[in-house]
């Protein structure tokens, strides 16, 4: 587990053909997306209501199983000013425990404001607060990996400039 590797080289290290997962770890739910093969777009996939670590780690390894996920990319809650206070604490503690039951890679991606955006686009829709409540979670989710893929594809792009 890391968040100081470059996102296109853990990209490039996981299994060909395999998927991503995104996680927005709550303290009463994880929302979880999931990424096509190719890394180019993140679907909201599902909320899970968390129960006890032992049971949250053996759901989200049956769904990476189940999607032929390759890696997951995790959202670091950091302060506004980069600082990190204890929900990201609790966020690496998770990842601590999770990594040894799971050889899958593990990546963290800061995800300021990543609830905030996807609630203000739902509040913008009308959407009802029982909506919200069901579905923030994992939109969070797909909102922080596809901040992650959207890095990928910009790194390979400015590279392939470089090359011109």
């Amino acid at each position: 587990m890391t968040d100081s590797l470059d996102p296109v080289a853990f990209a490039a290290a996981l299994p060909e053909g395999r998927r991503l997962f995104g996680l927005d770890l709550g303290t009463k739910t994880i929302g979880v997306a999931v990424s096509d093969e190719r890394f180019l777009i993140a679907t909201p996939l599902v909320t899970l209501s968390r129960v006890k670590f032992g049971k949250d780690a053996a759901a989200l390894i049956e769904l990476a199983d189940k999607h032929s996920v390759g890696g997951y990319v995790l959202g670091l809650p950091k302060n506004m000013d980069g600082s990190e206070g204890p929900r990201a604490q609790s966020t690496r503690a998770f990842a601590r425990n999770f990594a040894p039951l799971d050889p899958r890679p593990l990546m963290f991606w800061d995800e300021r404001l990543s609830t905030a955006a996807v609630t203000r686009t739902l509040l913008e829709a009308d959407a009802s607060r029982k909506r919200r409540d069901e579905v923030v979670d994992k939109l969070a989710a797909s909102f922080i990996l596809q901040g992650f893929l959207d890095r990928i594809h910009a790194a390979a792009r400015a590279d392939d400039l470089r090359r011109l």
